[in-house]
């Protein structure tokens, strides 16, 4: 279940697959919204999850997050100018996990519509929405982007450098 040195456990490898696929279905819905035309269907249909889905992973993100600290020493290690690299790279993916849906969450609290989550409501709509509270959002899609990128580079990293090319295993410890 924990994470050991030699590989990640099996609450972090479901959390971490599990939030991919995730991410997947949300840069699908996004890029549909970009690169469809309004009044598509697929556009429409695929957009219809984007805040649930949204909303879903800012919730997983905050739990593996907890789980990850848990584990924190008993992680495997990442050694070196890359480890580093890597370090910092996990920091940047999770503060955007955080930030990107975190921003339209705060907007939906101080919103016309207000936000409502798996049928259950959880900010009110507002008669008048509070400028201040939007604000933030509006670059919600391009951290959306960045955090997509990001994440690009974390495949390219697993798959072409770990794995393929100086084949240590670690792309094994994640998969189980």
């Amino acid at each position: 279940m924990f994470d050991t040195p030699e590989r990640y456990g099996t609450v972090t490898r479901i959390l971490h697959w599990g939030m991919a696929l995730l991410f997947a279905a949300q840069f699908v819905s996004a890029g549909a919204r970009a690169l469809l035309p309004r009044g598509d269907a697929l556009r429409d249909s695929l957009w219809s999850y984007h805040t649930t889905l949204g909303t879903t992973l800012f919730l997983l993100v905050i739990l593996r997050g907890v789980w990850g600290l848990i584990n924190l020493s008993r992680r495997p290690k990442h050694d070196g100018q890359l480890g580093w690299f890597a370090k910092y790279g996990h920091l940047a993916i999770y503060g955007l996990m955080i930030i990107v849906p975190g921003v339209r969450i705060l907007a939906s609290a101080g919103s016309e519509r207000g936000l409502t989550y798996l049928g259950l409501q959880i900010f009110a709509p507002r008669e008048t929405e509070i400028e201040w509270m939007q604000l933030p959002a509006v670059i919600h899609g391009e951290m959306g982007w960045l955090l997509a990128v990001l994440i690009v580079g974390h495949i390219f990293m697993a798959v072409g450098w770990h794995h393929m090319m100086k084949k240590d295993g670690m792309l094994r410890r994640m998969i189980g």
